[in-house]
């Protein structure tokens, strides 16, 4: 699964980060570039970070840890975005 678009990050890449002592979202952006684009991907993202929901999800036993929310830094082309756009159902057939 893809966790940021953008850049084309795996999940798995995530995990091994992670696994590889990457603990902070700074880390994991400054390691493999997650968040540094349009940003959407943060939230995901920072649930693989120790403490997150998806920190330890290979045990059964694993209860999430309340977490203070933490600051990300967009990318320089922050001001470059473009509204998400909407796709009518209609418009495809």
């Amino acid at each position: 699964m893809y966790i940021c678009i953008c850049n084309a990050i795996t999940e798995r890449q995530v995990k091994e980060a992670v696994d590889n002592g990457v603990s902070t979202m700074s880390d994991l952006q400054a390691q493999l570039g997650v968040a540094t684009c349009c940003g959407a991907c943060a939230d995901t993202a920072v649930e693989y970070l120790p403490g997150g929901q998806y920190a330890s999800e290979g045990s059964l036993f694993a209860t999430p840890i309340a977490r203070q929310p933490e600051t990300v830094e967009m990318a320089a082309n922050e001001s470059q975005l473009r509204p998400a756009r909407t796709v009518s159902y209609a418009t495809l057939s």
